[in-house]
């Protein structure tokens, strides 16, 4: 019921969004969108909150190696931790990182290539710092996290790591296509073995739900791990939470609240057929394989209240 309750503040605050019109000049319009923007990411936070009391984590922040913290992101200037969740606009938050901590030249967001952004190393994150100085940022730092469907960004990571053939398909086709071919194909040929550029989205979902030890190094890449593993929201409380579906209103929120306005976050075109292709992969699976693939990632989908209806017609719950 309150999952229910908190979807329909969302839906209500999102068409106030979506109203929000020339009535009135730009500044009220603006200020306006904050305040309903606000008023959804209170309301993802509360979810969160609840849902972690009914489903309490097995551990505790300081039973985590520090390796546990390594994609939360620091800028001390603006007393920010960010979590980036890779497939959810992670490359752009962190060219906006870039340009807040001063490691770029102009404001132009753009500008920044997606392969300096990723440079490892650029950024600070918590695995690196003490236990008082973690909880001190814990305590006095905004914490931001977005978020997006677990069955669309795992969809997005296939089509963009497994298939294709741009440099970082073809690293990842290396070295993981061709261990899933061989794992879970039966009479792969030579060419696929060889490449691994060929993997079915059902080998690909018989890999992560079978869980083999043997290929646990490639397992746990942060591609497909859920946000829950990464960012560990019932033990940090996130008081950013954005989603990939409303990315641009977050994350003006987001910049309006460290005091960076002057940033533009980049408008995107979503992926146009995302309901389609959707269901185009995920009709290779049958329904015990689907259910599988959920359990992984349940965690995700009642934190940040996502459901299945656009793929399998109901909620597994």
């Amino acid at each position: 019921m309150w999952k229910m309750g908190v979807l329909k503040v969302e839906i209500v605050l999102l068409l106030n969004l979506f109203l929000v019109s020339g009535d009135v000049n730009n500044n009220e319009v603006s200020e306006h969108s904050l305040e309903l923007t606000q008023s959804m990411n209170l309301a993802r936070q509360e979810l969160i909150q609840e849902t972690c009391r009914r489903f309490p984590p097995r551990f505790g922040l300081d039973d985590l190696p520090p390796s546990q913290l390594e994609h939360i992101l620091i800028d001390e200037e603006h007393k920010l931790l960010y979590c980036y969740v890779p497939k959810v606009a992670c490359t752009n938050w962190k060219r906006i990182l870039m340009i807040l901590a001063g490691k770029w030249n102009n404001t132009d967001v753009l500008s920044i290539t997606a392969s300096i952004a990723h440079t490892p190393g650029l950024f600070r994150n918590m695995s690196t710092v003490s236990r008082p100085e973690r909880d001190y940022m814990l305590e006095n730092y905004h914490k931001m996290i977005i978020v997006r469907n677990p069955f669309e960004r795992l969809l997005s990571a296939f089509r963009n790591k497994l298939e294709g053939d741009a440099s970082s398909a073809r690293y990842f086709q290396n070295r993981v296509g061709k261990r899933i071919i061989k794992a879970y194909r039966e009479n792969p040929s030579n060419e696929s073995l060889e490449y691994g550029n060929d993997v079915t989205f059902k080998e690909f979902a018989l890999f992560l739900t079978n869980r083999s030890e043997q290929m646990a190094d490639i397992l746990n890449n942060e591609h497909w791990q859920p946000i829950t593993n990464l960012c560990h929201p019932c033990l940090i409380k996130y008081t950013l939470v954005g989603k990939y579906e409303t990315l641009l209103d977050d994350s003006q929120l987001a910049l309006h609240t460290i005091n960076a306005s002057h940033i533009q976050f980049p408008h995107l075109d979503h992926t146009s057929g995302t309901a389609e292709k959707l269901h185009r992969y995920f009709s290779q699976l049958d329904l015990p394989l689907i259910r599988r693939l959920y359990k992984l990632y349940k965690h995700d989908y009642r934190l940040f209240n996502y459901g299945l209806d656009n793929i399998v017609g109901f909620d597994l719950g």
